[in-house]
C-alpha cells in the first residue's frame, strides 16, 4: 500500500503477539473488518511486545522500553488499533501511567493512548458499524475478557455485531462476566487457582451445547481451549473477528484448525 487513501482514517494496527505466533488468521479478519470500515490499515514492522507481561511482573524497566518502541512504531496513524482488550488496555491505559515520570515520554504516551482502541470497540464506537456481511450457520457463546470489559467497557459491541450475522445463533452462558482463570502471568504463578476458574468457566460453555466459543482477547481464547480439549469436549473455539469477517461459515470440527 503506497499510503492512505483519500479521506480514509489511518489505522496502524497493532497485530499482537499471541495472533502473530499462533493465530494469524485474527489478524487478517481484523484488516479486513477495518477495510470493510473504510480504513486505509498498515501493519508496522517494527511493532513487538506491548510490554504487558513484563509490567505485570513488575518489570517497569523493560515495560517502559518497550512502550517508547511501539509509540514510536505507529507514530503518525490516526488510530491504533488492536484485537484484543488486554493489549488494547495496556497501550490505552498503562503507557500514560507508566511513563508519567519521562519528561520526553510522558506527552507522547498521553497522545499515544487517545488514538488506542480495541478492534471491536473501534469499529462499533468510532466508524459506526452496524452490522457485517457474515453468515455463520451454528450456536455460539461469548465469553467477556477481564480486561476488554473492566478496562475498556467492552459489552454490547461484539454482541450487537453478533446479532448481524446470518444465521448465528447466540446463547448466554452463566457468568459471561467471569474470569476464565488466565490473567497473563496469574496463570503460571497460580497454577491450581487458575485451572479451578477455567473449570468453572468450561462448565458454563458446556452447558449452553455450543459449536463455538467466542471471545476478544487470544489469551483467554487459548487457555479455555485447552482446558476444553484436556475434558474431551468437541467445542470449537475462535476469535469473535474471525466470525464478524465471515471467515468462518460453518461450524468448525474443534481442534481441526478448520
Amino acid at each position: 500500500m503506497n499510503g492512505p487513501l483519500p479521506g480514509k482514517p489511518r489505522v496502524g494496527l497493532f497485530v499482537t503477539c499471541l495472533v502473530d505466533l499462533m493465530r494469524p488468521s485474527v489478524g487478517f479478519a481484523a484488516v479486513k473488518l477495518l477495510e470493510q470500515a473504510g480504513c486505509s490499515v498498515e501493519v508496522p514492522v517494527a511493532q513487538t511486545c506491548c510490554g504487558q507481561p513484563a509490567y505485570n511482573s513488575g518489570d517497569r524497566s523493560d515495560a517502559a522500553a518497550l512502550a517508547r518502541q511501539t509509540i514510536s512504531a505507529f507514530e503518525g496513524f490516526d488510530y491504533v488499533v488492536a484485537p484484543s482488550g488486554s493489549c488494547a488496555g495496556m497501550l490505552k491505559l498503562h503507557y500514560p501511567a507508566l511513563l508519567s515520570g519521562d519528561p520526553e515520554w510522558s506527552g507522547k504516551a498521553k497522545a499515544f493512548a487517545e488514538r488506542v482502541y480495541e478492534l471491536i470497540s473501534f469499529l462499533v464506537d468510532v466508524r459506526g458499524v452496524e452490522s457485517v456481511d457474515a453468515d455463520f450457520q451454528g450456536r455460539v457463546t461469548y465469553h467477556d475478557s477481564c480486561s476488554g470489559l473492566r478496562e475498556l467497557g467492552i459489552k454490547d459491541q461484539p454482541r450487537r455485531l453478533l446479532a448481524s450475522v446470518r444465521g448465528l445463533e447466540l446463547a448466554e452462558m452463566a457468568d459471561a462476566e467471569v474470569c476464565c482463570g488466565f490473567g497473563g502471568t496469574f496463570a503460571v504463578k497460580y497454577p491450581d487457582i487458575s485451572n479451578a476458574m477455567v473449570e468453572k468457566k468450561t462448565a458454563n460453555v458446556a452447558a449452553t451445547d455450543p459449536d463455538l466459543l467466542l471471545a476478544g482477547d487470544l489469551g483467554c481464547l487459548l487457555n479455555m481451549a485447552g482446558k476444553l480439549k484436556r475434558e474431551g469436549r468437541r467445542i470449537a473455539v475462535r476469535h469473535v473477528a474471525e466470525v464478524l469477517a465471515g471467515e468462518i461459515s460453518d461450524p468448525p470440527i474443534a481442534g481441526s484448525g478448520k
